[in-house]
């Protein structure tokens, strides 16, 4: 099935348990759920815990508590990446057998110190030291996916963003062969989104536009994987004061529950739509039924024109 032929909608919402959700993770809860709401589709979270040393304890339930008070209901039983292990292992097996993925035995400092190694959007690119078989004397440390593969057009990946309009991105330049399972034994996010959204049946990724580069990777991968092509809408993202991204790493707060009308509504008028001033003043449940009904992509296009 391509997305052109995409019948019913299911999106979702996949946080790390890394800390408490904040302003910026409120964004694009609520814009995933609106956009599946508005268009009578299924809302599911999935917990993405994979990189298990980043996680901390007990920020998963607070995570799916904090939703559930501010009345973003998911549909489905919860997914989490940390019981997926066999499903990620055995999608590296498949790309294995199509040569589309190999293992890898450079370090970061080889990388680096290459002298054809570029500069990407991730950093160095790797230079496919490893494409044709570990070189004597090594040792596999990660495995890779091999974005020159002879006989395939894999260089650029083009979508159409439902916001951003058109996007493009070379993958062998800007993006190298990139790390699907890690040195340290752990799945790369790349390859666990993708197997994740296959098998949760997901249509519509709407998420943050910090993760918009990582799109066309998604996508190769979904490819040599035989999986759906998605739909994606990526949202602005917020910022601090200083201009950076909202995050655990820059010391966002956490969303406070007792003021959640006024957190939905802040973040309705961050996202383009225009909610009536006295909605404020409604329980969470009617604020969201405006908001489901009245629901404008086009709004959030004209947000970002303006540059807000």
């Amino acid at each position: 099935m391509t997305s052109t032929q995409v019948q019913e909608y299911r999106g979702r919402f996949a946080p790390s348990p890394t800390g408490p959700l904040h302003f910026g993770s409120l964004i694009a809860a609520l814009g995933s759920f609106l956009d599946a709401k508005h268009h009578q589709g299924a809302w599911l979270v999935r917990i993405e815990d994979l990189d298990t040393p980043r996680c901390i304890p007990g920020a998963a339930d607070a995570i799916l508590r904090t939703l559930e008070e501010y009345g973003l209901h998911w549909d489905e039983s919860v997914m989490f990446q940390s019981n997926r292990n066999s499903a990620y292992e055995d999608a590296l097996i498949q790309l294995t057998s199509k040569a589309a993925a190999y293992p890898c035995a450079c370090t970061r400092k080889e990388i680096s110190d290459s002298a054809l190694t570029g500069m990407g959007i991730d950093g160095p690119v790797y230079p496919g030291t490893c494409r044709n078989g570990i070189p004597a004397g090594k040792t596999a440390r990660a495995w890779r996916a091999n974005t020159d593969l002879p006989g395939t057009q894999t260089q650029r990946i083009e979508f159409e963003d439902l916001v951003l309009g058109k996007q493009s991105q070379d993958l062998e330049k800007e993006s190298g062969d990139f790390i699907l399972k890690r040195a340290d034994g752990l799945f790369a996010y790349q390859l666990a989104v993708v197997v994740d959204d296959a098998s949760q049946g997901i249509t519509h990724v709407v998420r943050g536009a910090d993760l918009l580069a990582s799109t066309p990777r998604q996508i190769y991968l979904q490819q040599q994987l035989g999986f759906p092509t998605l739909l994606y809408l990526h949202l602005p993202v917020a910022k601090n004061p200083a201009g950076e991204k909202l995050s655990k790493q820059t010391l966002a707060p956490a969303i406070d529950v007792s003021r959640s009308p006024l957190l939905l509504m802040e973040a309705l008028v961050f996202l383009g739509q225009t909610p009536p001033k006295d909605l404020a003043t409604y329980p969470n449940e009617d604020i969201l039924n405006w908001a489901i009904t009245n629901w404008d992509r086009e709004a959030i296009t004209n947000q970002l024109a303006t540059g807000n």
